[in-house]
This record gives structure tokens, sequence and C-alpha cells, in this order.
């Protein structure tokens, strides 16, 4: 005996809602959206031509279909039409793909993800999922959508443009002593501007010109033959001056590009070249990606952000900068890996946060083994006498305090370091492996007072019993919501370019990972 099965039976429809579990991760949606203001919505109203379709549906939409891991505008729309929870939140309406493609891609998108990520954190704080003590910071690359072989290089392009310089500039000063052209006005004695090479150009048509006119008037065939030969010189130098004016121009270009970078994809020209590790060989390959930055807590992303350099260390200012702006005030204690431990960061949290770093420097793991700290050649186990201001190296020599220096970086910021050198290394047993300074020279040790205490003042942190507790949680809080990301969600290359599309394209994928997660909680 079978269950009563008829294809000829009208059945009623009925709601939706009905159909999806009480647990189903399209409420969970629908109250994330539900809970945005209605003035985040404002700048998608137009009172002209048709009537659009609720950017609040749209959201819904598109937000569940990266919960899906679909990430195309084709599937989501396809989902719309065979999926019970995306018919649910559609309520009968089917966008095509060129409206759901047009809408996460919109200027005002940004907008609303800032909120989702607003109102999802109020509700975790609400509920009391998060306790608001600490936030952790790390990056993760994630390929562009750009082919790897388009890659343009800055150095590559600074050598050739050397090369156009100094050949132009003798170019220049050989057809001012040979008198084919005359003085023009120059803005740089360094090289030749792109107005400067083209008046260069106007000079050189002229006096081709002029031989061309010679020609034309001329009937004696051996003073023909001659100005032909006069005028092929000029002619052949034009030509090559034209093409160092292209050359110049794509240069120019190239550089407004790169900005701080060092490359950039022709693809996708936000896109930086970075090593990914996604590759099955796990060796590094070198493809056009950005760098991700997250701030997360209990495994939730409260906080994103895009960035074109692959590394992270230039990042934590600007991340906590734009967390503070757009998101949340920030907790007492900010954990990261010894990727972000710098002087400056630290710098910035404890004296213009005034908030505690939980964050490793790079030495900080091999201070804790044995090895190191016997090691007599580690200069931190020098013995130092403060009240001499004396360093005593292995082979009991003193190195005396010589001068203070100073040194500032790419980005301005400036590191003080004192400067001690050893009294006497001639003869030393121990100089091949305590030194590396030529024959003749003393040993120089350069010591930055501010970033050791820092670095004391981190590990005095760490050494506590509650902070230390908080730092332990960081491998098993942010770092697995990376693999959310990319095992989970499948989320493994972006499907947009330009860095305002992918930053909305990640946005929502991480809001996808939060609300799967959100869904399933005990």
């Amino acid at each position: 005996m079978f269950k009563d099965y008829n294809m000829n039976q009208i059945i009623l429809p009925l709601d939706l809602e009905v159909k999806l579990h009480k647990n189903d991760i399209a409420f969970s949606i629908h109250h994330l959206v539900e809970s945005i203001p209605n003035e985040a919505f404002a700048p998608f109203i137009h009172h002209t031509g048709c009537p659009s379709y609720h950017p609040r549906m749209m959201l819904k939409l598109i937000l569940c279909g990266y919960t899906q891991s679909t990430f195309s505008g084709r599937k989501i729309e396809d989902l719309t039409r065979d999926s019970i929870r995306m018919m649910w939140l559609a309520q009968g309406y089917e966008p095509s793909y060129r409206t759901i493609n047009r809408f996460r891609v919109h200027p005002n998108m940004k907008e609303l993800i800032r909120q989702c990520f607003v109102q999802f954190r109020c509700q975790l704080v609400e509920e009391k999922l998060i306790d608001q003590e600490a936030i952790f910071i790390d990056g993760t690359k994630i390929e562009a959508n750009a082919n790897k072989f388009t890659f343009v290089w800055k150095k590559s392009v600074e050598k050739h443009h050397t090369n156009l310089v100094e050949k132009s500039n003798k170019l220049y000063d050989e057809l001012l002593e040979h008198q084919i052209i005359p003085e023009i006005k120059r803005e740089s004695d360094e090289q030749l501007s792109i107005e400067e090479l083209t008046q260069v150009a106007h000079h050189l048509e002229e006096v081709v010109d002029d031989y061309t006119s010679k020609i034309e008037h001329s009937e004696d065939v051996i003073e023909r033959k001659r100005l032909r030969s006069e005028r092929k010189t000029p002619k052949q130098i034009l030509k090559q001056v034209y093409d160092w004016i292209i050359r110049k121009q794509k240069y120019e270009k190239d550089f407004e590009v790169f900005g701080t970078r060092n490359s950039y994809s022709k693809t996708d020209h936000e896109a930086t070249f970075m090593r990914m590790k996604d590759d099955y060989m796990q060796n590094g390959q070198l493809k056009p990606g950005y760098n991700v930055q997250i701030a997360t807590e209990g495994q939730y992303t409260l906080a994103y952000d895009v960035f074109p350099n692959p590394t992270d260390t230039k990042t934590l200012i600007p991340f906590l900068n734009q967390i503070e702006e757009n998101y949340f005030e920030l907790p007492k204690h900010i954990v990261a890996d010894a990727g972000y431990g710098s002087e400056q960061n630290y710098h910035d949290i404890l004296n213009k946060r005034k908030r505690t770093p939980l964050i490793t420097f790079n030495q900080y793991l091999n201070e804790q083994k044995r090895k190191y700290k016997n090691d007599p050649f580690k200069t931190s186990n020098w013995v130092y006498e403060k009240e001499n201001d004396v360093y005593i190296c292995p082979n009991e020599k003193r190195l005396r305090f010589q001068n203070n220096s100073v040194r500032t970086d790419k980005a301005g910021f400036q590191r003080e370091f004192k400067i001690y050198e050893c009294e006497e290394c001639t003869g030393c047993p121990f100089r091949t492996k305590c030194t590396k300074a030529a024959e003749g020279k003393n040993r120089r040790l350069m010591i930055n007072e501010n970033w050791e205490q820092q670095k004391e003042e981190v590990r005095a942190k760490l050494s506590e019993e509650k902070t230390a507790a908080i730092y332990r949680r960081r491998k098993i809080d942010v770092e697995p919501v990376f693999g959310f990301l990319k095992a989970n969600l499948c989320f493994r290359r972006f499907s947009v370019r330009g860095k305002s599309k992918v930053t909305n394209e990640i946005g929502l994928a991480l809001m996808a990972t939060n609300l799967r997660k959100y869904a399933v909680r005990g």
C-alpha cells in the first residue's frame, strides 16, 4: 500500500514559511536585514522610471545565496525559482541576474553591509554570545578575479623609465650640439617631460619638412640624393622620439597605478601580486590578490577591510581606524599574531588608543627556547652595565656608547637608536660567530630603547594568567573563520574586480559565514 500520490489533483498553495524549519537560516537573514534602519535604504529610492525591487528583499536574496555557497548572479536567480527559502524571502518575485549583479556592486551597498555587521554585533551582545573583552585580528590573501600572467612590476618599469630618461637626455644634448634643433626651456635638468619631448618632436618635424620641401623644389638628381640622405637621420630620430613619448605616458600611468605598491595586474589594476599557499604543492604561488583583514570574537566576524599590500604590519593601524570610525569602540585588549608586532603598532595602541596590545613580535617564541637563552652571541643575553651605559660581549670586551641615530621608514615613522661600538675586535676568537663586520672594523650594536621597552611590556602582559588566556584564544577564534570561509563556504576567489566591489563581496561572504554559524548555535 502506498501513500496517495495524484498529479492531477489541485493542491491549494500554502504559505512557504510553514515549509521551513524553525531554525532555518532564512529566518536569521530575515531578522538581520529587517533590523537595519530605514534610513540606510533611502539612497536606493528613485522617483522616475519603473518601480525597483525593495533593497531589503535584494539584500536578503544575495545573503541567502552566499550562505549556500552560490556567488554567481545567474545561480542566485535560479535559486529564486528552486529554493523554498529563497521563494519565501523573495515573496514571489524573481529578479534577473542582471538586477542581482547591479545591486551587489552598487556604491551604496557598502553602507548596507556595514549596517549588517553593526546590527549583527548588537544582536550578539544582546544575546550575550560575546563579552566585548577583546578582538582578535588576522588576515588572509584571497585571489583576485584577474589573469595571473598579466603582471606589471614596479622595478621593471623603473628600470625601463631610467633607460628612457638617459637616452632622451643624451639625444637632446646631441641635437643641440649639432644645432639640429634650438634649445627649449626645461623644467628640470634631470629628465625631459612629455611636453618637452613633444616640443623636440615638433622641431624635428620642421627639420624634416624643410628637407622635404628642398627635395621637391630641387631638380638636381645628385642634390636630391644628398638631401634624402641627410633627411634620413632626423626622420629616424623623430620616430624614436614619438615612441619615447608613448612609452613615457605609459610609464607615468603605471606609476600612478602602483602608488606605494610594487606590482599590479593589468586585468584588475587594484589587485597586487602576492604569495598564495592555496595550490596543492603549498609552495607559494605568485597570484594577483587582496589582503583581507578581519576582527573577530567568538568566531564571529565583527569588522573587516581589504588592503592591496601583502604584509600585515602596515594594515593594523588603518584597520583599527576603520573599526573605530564605522563599527564599534575598541575593547580593552587587541590580540594578533607576530605579523603585526612592530614599534609603530605598539606605539599607536598603547599611547594613542590607550589599549592593551596582546601582540607578539618576531623573536618572541624563540626567546622562550632554552637554546636561545643559552646562546652567548644573542645581544639580548649580553651583560649591560646601566651606570656606565656599557654592554659586555662574550669575550669580555666593552661596547661603549658612540652616538644617537634616527631612522625614518617609508611611512614616515621615526625610530631612535643608540649606537655602541666594541673597544677592540682584532684577534677575537669569537669574531666569526659574533659579527660580520670587515676585518679591522669593530662590532657595532644598535639599541632601540623604546622598542625594547615595548617588548618588555608585551612579555609582562603575556606572562600574566588572564591576558595569557586571552591570547591563547586567538588560534581558536580568528583562524577558524578563514577555514569556514574557504573550506565550508568555498569562497576562495573573488568574482568581481576593483577594490570597492571586492570589499562589498567579501563583506557579504563574511556575513554569510556569521549567519551559518549563528543559525546552528546550541
